[in-house]
């Protein structure tokens, strides 16, 4: 098993572990709560690093362009403000953890962290290089914030164990990796980092 040391210039991104991806949701992601005490897990190791962790969150108006009666892909999902768009309480983030808030714009769909928060430039002010990423879901959120990660020059890693897809058509999720692959994304197991 090959093993990643964690380094001072090093994040964790947790992506979108909300109540309406989880079983019972809205939108819900087959062994979504399983990522939860992986991310927990990471989420201590880098807690005990003095290193930071950020997370996102879908933080949709009532009447988003992504849900279906709008003519989107989606049930509604992650309505602000609702029980639906609020963390797992079984997620431990940190209180002071910064929050990103995507898709906030009733006709602009936002997958990636990045788009339309500050997270770039807090990563930046922390003087980030590399983002370890885990979260909901492999084939959108995911796959998306790696993509503007890579292009805005950090290297990536994705934890595996803790990502879901919703393989909204079968097969999405194994794409998304492809994808992120071809992206520098470098792929490891949780227990992979010492």
């Amino acid at each position: 098993m090959t093993k990643v040391s964690l380094g001072e210039h090093d994040a964790l991104l947790v992506v979108d572990i909300q109540n309406d991806f989880l079983p019972g949701g809205s939108l819900a992601v087959a062994g979504s709560d399983a990522v939860i005490p992986v991310l927990n897990a990471c989420i201590a190791r880098f807690s005990a690093q003095g290193l930071p962790v950020h997370a996102c969150r879908d933080w949709h108006p009532p009447d988003h362009c992504s849900f279906i009666e709008n003519g989107g892909p989606w049930p509604p999902h992650c309505i602000a403000g609702t029980h639906g768009a609020e963390f797992s309480t079984s997620l431990a983030l940190p209180p002071e953890t910064p929050v990103m808030s995507k898709g906030s714009l009733r006709d602009r769909e936002a997958y990636s962290a990045f788009d339309g928060t500050e997270l770039a430039a807090l990563l930046r002010k922390e003087q980030v290089g590399r983002i370890f990423i885990g979260g909901l879901t492999t084939d959108y959120c995911v796959l998306n914030s790696v993509k503007d990660a890579s292009r805005l020059g950090f290297s990536i890693f994705v934890l595996l164990d803790a990502t879901r897809a919703v393989d909204l058509h079968p097969g999405d999720g194994k794409a998304a990796l492809e994808a992120m692959k071809g992206h520098g994304a470098i792929f490891l197991e949780s227990g992979e980092i010492a």
